[in-house]
């Protein structure tokens, strides 16, 4: 397959390049000096250009105001974005894509205000003993004849502390039947309580708090899509985040090999360039790999590809293009010497904030067996795109 860029997604790429260049990077200080948290100024004029450049929700249709991307054109505008340190990319919010299976009045009160930047939500899945496999969680709503009451502690929601509504993946119980569903719950609902606000490795310009939910009310009709497909929505979720993120891991390891370059070509050491003893260009053949595999996933969902194939192929993509990153930041810390470990160096922000992309939406391991999982059932010629 031929995955050069067409005029039309080069034009797009240099579009989120200006975003990236003009707008958010020139705040990674302020970010990093305030711990991940920007200004209200800062927010709201990176808000107003984010709008302005036509790349807010890009992930969602056009006929709900998104910008209707397909994911290849969403892996290129996530790749540029990759190259921020301080996870500034949030900043041009992409809502869960799983909105858009909900009712006409689903839409119209949560999704469209989402797409339009009036308020964000927040995906609460991971449980104390549920991380990388939700089928694991305990959370309960319960019907008691009027509504369901849900019970339950989710720990790392992302953006929780800003969100106004929550994606809940719970067992929805009704009798004697237990079924995956997800509910849709205002933060303002009785018996919603955030338990606690921790701290992580890496900054963000958001909070990753815990929420415990004690009998909270939620209507049947907040139900998104209907009871029983809870983990099938929840995994159609994972798939977009998991390529999103290895995208955002290509862009991290362009920046990275530049900055690295620059530095190593310009630093010598006993008599030559540190860049002629191989210290930087060994990550180059990691990029390049971690890029075809990425796009490789976004062409076969554009194509219209068997799902259970793009899960594994996705799995692939996000295992090697983080673990790729990773290598890559840890490289460039040490070409940079004592100052790759100062806080004001790039590189040493993107070896904080890269270790996580081993960790959520699906650790390394879970990645493992899922690929293990799918060369088992679907064969190792079809899940590596060799048939003849």
């Amino acid at each position: 397959m031929d995955f050069s860029l067409s005029p039309e997604l080069i034009e797009l790429r240099a579009r989120v390049r200006a975003l990236v260049d003009d707008v958010l990077q020139p705040v990674e200080d302020e970010a990093e000096r305030s711990h991940g948290r920007l200004s209200a100024e800062t927010h709201a004029r990176i808000h107003q250009a984010v709008l302005d450049s036509g790349l807010a929700a890009n992930n969602i249709p056009r006929e709900f105001g998104g910008g209707g991307f397909n994911l290849t054109e969403q892996i290129v505008t996530h790749e540029q974005l990759g190259r921020l340190t301080n996870c500034l990319w949030v900043l041009v919010w992409s809502p869960s894509n799983v909105l858009v299976h909900g009712t006409p009045e689903q839409i119209e009160r949560y999704l469209i205000p989402d797409v339009r930047g009036e308020h964000r939500h927040a995906y609460a899945i991971t449980e104390g003993d549920a991380g990388s496999d939700p089928r694991a969680i305990e959370a309960e709503a319960v019907w008691n004849g009027e509504h369901y009451e849900l019970s339950g502690t989710k720990w790392f929601v992302t953006d929780g502390d800003v969100a106004s509504y929550f994606i809940v993946l719970a067992w929805a119980v009704e009798g004697n039947e237990r079924l995956p569903a997800l509910f849709l719950v205002d933060k303002g609902s009785p018996g919603v309580e955030m338990t606690a606000d921790p701290d992580f490795t890496h900054n963000f310009p958001y909070r990753h708090p815990e929420f415990t939910f004690t009998k909270t009310p939620v209507p049947r009709e907040n139900i998104l899509g209907e009871r029983g497909r809870g983990f099938e929505l929840t995994g159609e979720w994972f798939i977009e985040e998991r390529v999103h993120i290895a995208a955002r891991c290509v862009g991290a390891c362009d920046r990275l090999i530049e900055l690295g370059t620059d530095w190593a070509l310009h630093r010598e050491q006993f008599g030559g360039r540190i860049f002629d003893h191989q210290a930087v260009s060994f990550a180059l053949a990691d990029c390049a790999a971690a890029r075809l595999l990425t796009y490789q996933v976004a062409q076969l969902v554009d194509d219209g590809a068997d799902p259970k194939l793009v899960h594994g192929r996705a799995a692939m993509a996000k295992l090697f293009a983080s673990e790729a990153a990773w290598r890559c930041a840890d490289r460039c810390v040490q070409v940079h010497g004592g100052r790759g470990y100062m806080r004001t160096f790039a590189a040493e922000r993107f070896l904080r904030e890269l270790r996580v992309d081993r960790i959520w939406e699906g650790t390394s391991e879970i990645q493992r067996l899922i690929i293990a999982r799918g060369l088992e059932k679907r064969g190792v010629e079809r899940m590596l795109g060799v048939e003849g």
